[in-house]
């Protein structure tokens, strides 16, 4: 190993800021924690975001609000069961009901205006 590549493997890596986020419950008392910033690149790519030329538009909607969900959800705890992990928040979404994914949807709409962040 040459002496470049002992200093940079001795540099200390660039500390990450503390994740801020908010908690959200439903009537039946489940808890959906969501992260309360995106990043710059993330909201561009949401915004762009559009499917294939094949894709109803019911489909880039459903996309859309998955890629959202996956983006933003940190813990959702349901039935005093927490989920914390992506793909366990990602299959527990998938597998919502109407009404879940409605309440879900309603609750990122509103998350997103308190939070100043707007999607084209």
């Amino acid at each position: 190993m040459g002496k470049r590549q002992r200093r940079r493997s001795k540099a200390a890596p660039e500390p990450r800021r503390p994740q801020t986020a908010s908690d959200y419950a439903d009537p039946d008392g489940n808890v959906l924690t969501l992260r309360d910033s995106l990043s710059p690149a993330t909201v561009r790519k949401l915004s762009q975001h559009e499917g294939s030329a094949a894709a109803t538009a019911e489909d880039v909607h459903a996309r859309r609000s998955e890629l959202l969900f996956e983006r933003l959800a940190l813990r959702w705890t349901i039935a005093g069961l927490p989920l914390e992990g992506q793909a366990e928040l990602l299959a527990r979404y998938r597998m919502a009901d109407r009404e879940t994914l409605d309440w879900v949807g309603r609750t990122i709409a509103d998350h997103l205006e308190r939070r100043g962040i707007a999607l084209a």
